[in-house]
């Protein structure tokens, strides 16, 4: 073998060596590059799913508020609603005028006399003392009291008071038929 043909051999030899080495080279960037790129897809899809997952529950957090904002705002204004219809049933009452007043007395009296004695003082509210002392027969007038209409009936004694002053009546009819006056007023 000359000189030449071992150089040659070697040269080829070396070659096919790093042509190989080339390939393999090649072979594992190629990998790692896969590798990297399944990585960064996995860490991409991560990141994405965990956005969707809190956009998703700010979305739902911002209905909610929304929700309990509106329902806030509802209540305030039915509130509203109930605190004008209660003030304009108190200004009827309070109208000296109001159409069935005297009607409204009678059967008040009829109701005091059933439940209180003879000896009872008839309190009237200044704005119906003269209707309640035409009605009043034998029955004893005592001192006019504040009201927007009505009376009071009190034993002699001062221990037992029957309240029918029309203010009275109106709270304890407001609280005792404030689910019908929700269903009326909101359905």
């Amino acid at each position: 073998m000359t000189l030449e043909t071992l150089a040659k051999d070697i040269a080829a030899s070396a070659e096919a060596q790093a042509e190989a080495m080339l390939k393999e080279a090649k072979a594992e960037a190629k990998t790692i590059v896969g590798e990297a790129e399944a990585k960064a897809a996995s860490i991409r899809d991560e990141a994405q799913a965990r956005a969707d997952r809190e956009a998703d529950q700010i979305s739902q957090e911002m209905v909610a508020s929304a929700r309990q904002g509106n329902q806030k705002e509802l209540l305030i204004a039915r509130r509203g609603v109930l605190d004008a219809t209660y003030d304009a049933a108190k200004s009827q009452l309070a109208d000296p005028g109001m159409k069935g007043r005297a009607t409204l007395l009678k059967s008040l009296l009829k109701r005091a006399n059933d439940v209180s004695g003879k000896d009872f003082v008839l309190r009237p509210v200044s704005v119906d003392a003269a209707a309640l002392k035409k009605e009043a027969g034998s029955r004893s007038i005592g001192d006019e009291i504040d009201g927007l209409g009505g009376f009071m009936m009190e034993a002699a004694d001062g221990s037992v008071s029957f309240d029918f002053r029309f203010e009275s009546l109106l709270d304890r009819t407001w609280v005792e038929e404030r689910a019908a006056i929700n269903e009326t007023l909101f359905g």
